[in-house]
């Protein structure tokens, strides 16, 4: 007979259905003799459900045989009905999001595979229990008499008795109930729903999970390697060329990389207004999850102050977001921005890396920033110090990366992303990662930790955890050790074995270090969480510092950062390993927690301690015991503390602390812009102290910039041009300039820090190039009206055309003007010209001429001259007058200058610095 019934769908998909719930349905289908448990094993799992937030419900066999199954029998016809009926309500029940327990003694295989096929055809999960006990203990059980009736004959048609009970051949649960206690029951199906995912809303969770964590962000970042890709490939806007570049510092390439690369998900760039807000003051931000909004709690949305409806709150996520992801930019930069809709983010180097998307700009507030961040103001902590250095203005707004993120210092392998890092933990098998993060070399004590951290994980059921070794890649404080030593150390106790390889990931984590304690130990957390870990160890005073004056003490009580982090918002499933202080045991040469009982055989081995020991090279103890005395003055390195070659790596760094060879963090290191029409030679690395560009002539031979070439082209009539040699192309910020002491001259990186790492102009994308006019000096002994001498160097050159130089290049010039800095009682004079070649020449001849053809260009360039120094703490630049020379007047300056150098070539005038001379 033909039934004019269809299936009426929802509007709404199962996972949107899901999503919204926070969980999946499916059938439990306990299935046993009667007697077995099924209804006490579906009671308990019920409450514990509950218990978790978990909509369940129980369809129990007597409580349906009351209402719904009531005009059945026990026949196998009626039993057949039965079945179906209830096998039809689970189906129905679980569509709707329920985790549905069915306790059923369904006797009859053909009739429960009916339903499984029902729920096969209907794509809803379905899992037969089989709650198995002997018939024997099942009637031993039996309250309610009725095997001692069935077996009189009073009772017909009971299963097990007079009826057959058909076992399950592959059920998905087999319970042995009468050797399993309730509580082993319940949690093996627990485990083996939370291992199916049904008990999140996440449409696909990830291989390995809950023990590899799903990234926060839910569904709305199911597509995370779509939206955080590995090999970025960002088309480039037709206006590209025109669009205003944002220069980064250090850690600001390090916050790009963390924000590119998803660590920071479901951030997709540097935090709008709104979304910082959110971060200082709940640590978290309100996100949908599961696209339920239509866009409304998006994180890169623009900041609307006229808005304050709350109609989507309810239906968004807490996701933690505990430290503010900011791009500071200075008043400069902020009118170079003006209404362009895109920007380019620029490193130091001079790489562009990504597109900054529709920008939003808005007030730096520091002290709001630091004391909701730090809960401190102490000028000295080391953050909050480059906090007060940076820009008034923070820049937000979503990023495309250009290109990945390397820094080419030969450690770019550990730099794996999280979509990289998911991938090696399942090629690993893995079942659980547990993270842990170093901020310093390995030693016995941390192997101890992660060893025993992973022998926890064993003992509560996982099969094969893998070891997250997780250093610390981004900007940390000046005296905290290298990048390069500590994954060095790293390699080494993996190679001695100090730590299981096999089972171990060495991987850096990008972010930079802020000091901010029980907030910041949520961040160190959150992002790895992001890459699959769902265990964190977690020590004492996690992110802790102290204070940078008086008493000097620990700004972060030591257990706030762990009771924290245990109870932070967004981390609910997020579980920390937390061990006490462990000690160096004499008796079997291990790390451990103190035995009370024999406090006098360990040792506290601190990290002062260790770095005097290796500052003093001190090597392995002789034999089983310490020499008396070793408390007081350590003589020996324990036996055990650290294998040897990572101890040799620790000595070679303390006893060459100040060497510049060390990479304090993350630091690109990219490939020069040289002038490949000359010849030169190099050595060192561009960017770091060692680095060294050699001019060479047509024979070979090594010459000088300042010397050996011309002020004036050959070709030069009336010697009206001037030879500009390219210390600083266009676009790089890092500070290149001739060295006047060194031999033959080279162009070599300016330093700071004694000499330990490479200068940078801070405060903004260089929009012009730099240099020097060969064969030119300002004489100290020369002073101006007001007393002060020349600055000691060769002239410097600013041009301002088009194109960008190469660095070493000797291009063909024309003067436009001068404008005159003075600094510590010393004139520098900047000289202003423009590339012959430039396709402005014929029409800018002087500065007049320039701010008729590039308006803006002179102010922006008094501008950035002025405040270059600031971001690096020191004051603003005064010029003598900032109004620039006229060219005839700057023409008289070089003549001058040319004259004094050549005094100097011939000696006329001694100075109190070994110049080289040739």
């Amino acid at each position: 007979m033909q039934r004019n019934v269809y299936y009426d769908s929802s509007l709404l998909s199962r996972p949107q259905r899901y999503a919204a719930l926070q969980q999946k349905g499916a059938t439990l289908w306990f299935t046993g003799l009667s007697g077995s448990g099924k209804s006490t094993v579906g009671r308990a799992l019920e409450k514990e459900l509950l218990r978790r937030r978990v909509h369940t419900y129980r369809l129990d066999g007597d409580n349906v045989r009351i209402g719904l199954n009531r005009d059945l029998g026990f026949s196998e016809t009626d039993r057949a009905e039965s079945v179906r009926r209830v096998g039809e309500m689970s189906t129905l029940f679980s569509e709707a999001g329920v985790i549905t327990l069915v306790a059923l003694v369904s006797p009859y295989r053909a009739r429960r595979d009916e339903v499984r096929e029902l729920h096969k055809k209907m794509n809803i999960p379905f899992y037969e229990v089989f709650v198995d006990v002997p018939v024997s203990v099942a009637a031993d059980r039996d309250v309610k008499g009725l095997y001692k009736r069935a077996i009189k004959g009073e009772i017909k048609d009971f299963t097990g008795i007079s009826s057959p009970y058909e076992e399950p051949l592959t059920p998905e649960i087999h319970l042995n109930a009468s050797s399993q206690s309730l509580d082993d029951e319940v949690k093996v199906i627990l485990d083996k729903l939370e291992a199916d995912g049904l008990l999140t809303g996440v449409e696909e969770p990830p291989s390995g999970y809950p023990g590899v964590a799903v990234a926060d962000g839910g569904n709305a970042v199911a597509t995370f390697p779509t939206l955080f890709p590995d090999q970025p490939r960002a088309s480039r806007p037709d206006n590209y060329d025109e669009l205003p570049r944002v220069l980064l510092r250090d850690e600001d390439v390090h916050w790009l990389q963390v924000i590119g690369e998803g660590w920071a998900a479901p951030l997709r760039g540097f935090m709008r207004e709104g979304v910082y807000l959110q971060s200082l003051h709940f640590s978290s931000v309100l996100y949908d999850t599961d696209n339920l909004t239509d866009g409304h709690l998006a994180l890169h949305k623009p900041t609307n102050f006229s808005e304050y409806s709350n109609e989507f709150v309810s239906k968004g996520q807490r996701v933690n977001m505990p430290v503010p992801i900011v791009l500071p930019v200075n008043d400069a930069t902020k009118s170079r921005i003006g209404e362009f809709k895109q920007v380019v983010l620029v490193s130091p180097s001079g790489e562009e890396l990504a597109l900054l998307n529709d920008p939003e700009v808005f007030d730096h507030r520091k002290e709001e920033r630091i004391t909701r961040t730090f809960g401190a103001m102490d000028d000295g902590h080391p953050y909050i110090a480059e906090i007060l250095k940076s820009g008034d203005y923070l820049l937000g707004g979503e990023i495309e990366l250009l290109t990945r993120v390397k820094y080419n210092d030969d450690l770019d392998q550990y730099r794996l992303t999280p979509t990289e890092l998911r991938k090696r933990f399942e090629e690993m098998n893995a079942d659980v990662v547990l993270a842990f993060q170093t901020r310093n070399p390995t030693h016995a004590g941390h192997a101890y930790l992660m060893n025993n951290a992973r022998g926890q994980l064993i003992a509560q059921g996982y099969k094969n955890p893998v070891l997250w070794l997780s250093p610390l890649g981004g900007w940390t404080k000046e005296d905290d050790v290298p990048l390069d030593v500590r994954v060095r150390q790293h390699e080494a106790i993996l190679r001695d074995g100090m730590l299981d390889k096999e089972s171990t990931v060495l991987a850096i984590w990008p972010s930079p270090m802020i000091y901010a304690g029980p907030r910041e130990v949520q961040w160190h957390a959150k992002s790895r969480k992001n890459a699959g870990a769902s265990f964190f160890v977690v020590g004492r005073d996690p992110a802790g510092i102290k204070r940078s004056a008086g008493d000097k003490d620990d700004i972060y009580a030591g257990d706030h950062g762990r009771f924290v982090l245990h109870m932070a918002p967004g981390m609910e499933d997020f579980n920390i390993l937390s061990f006490s202080k462990v000690y160096y045991d004499v008796q079997d040469h291990k790390m451990k927690p103190m035995d009370s009982s024999r406090k006098q055989d360990f040792l506290s081995i601190s990290g002062s301690r260790m770095r005097k020991m290796a500052r003093e090279g001190l090597q392995k103890c002789e034999g089983d015991k310490i020499p008396a005395g070793w408390e007081d003055k350590p003589t020996c390195v324990p036996q055990g503390f650290m294998v040897k070659s990572g101890w040799d790596i620790m000595i070679d760094y303390y006893q060459n602390i100040n060497s510049p060879r060390w990479i304090p963090f993350a630091t690109q290191f990219s490939k020069p812009v040289v002038d490949t029409s000359r010849s030169f030679s190099s050595e060192g690395t561009f960017g770091r102290t060692d680095y060294k560009l050699h001019f060479k002539n047509k024979k070979g031979e090594k010459i000088s910039p300042w010397h050996d070439i011309p002020l004036h082209p050959a070709d030069s009539k009336d010697n009206s041009s001037y030879n500009f040699i390219v210390e600083i192309p266009k676009g790089i910020a890092h500070k290149m300039e001739v060295n006047k002491e060194e031999r033959y001259n080279p162009i070599m990186q300016d330093t700071t820090h004694n000499g330990t790492r490479g200068r940078d102009y801070l405060y903004g994308v260089p929009f012009f190039n730099y240099g020097l006019l060969p064969q030119t000096w300002e004489d100290p002994s020369v002073k101006d009206e007001s007393g002060n001498g020349g600055d000691n160097d060769p002239l410097d050159v600013i041009e301002i055309g088009a194109k960008q130089l190469r660095m070493g290049s000797v291009n063909p010039v024309k003067i436009l003007g001068s404008l005159e800095l003075v600094d510590q009682g010393e004139v520098d004079h900047k000289i202003l010209v423009l590339s012959l070649a430039d396709e402005d020449a014929d029409k800018i001849n002087n500065v007049s001429d320039l701010q008729s053809v590039k308006p803006g260009v002179l102010d922006a360039l008094v501008d950035w001259l002025k405040k270059y120094k600031i971001p690096e703490g020191k004051s603003e630049n005064v010029f003598s007058q900032e109004k620039p020379t006229s060219a005839e007047a700057a023409i008289q300056i070089v003549a001058e200058t040319h004259e004094r150098w050549k005094k100097l070539k011939a000696g006329e005038i001694s100075t109190k610095d070994e110049f080289w001379l040739n």
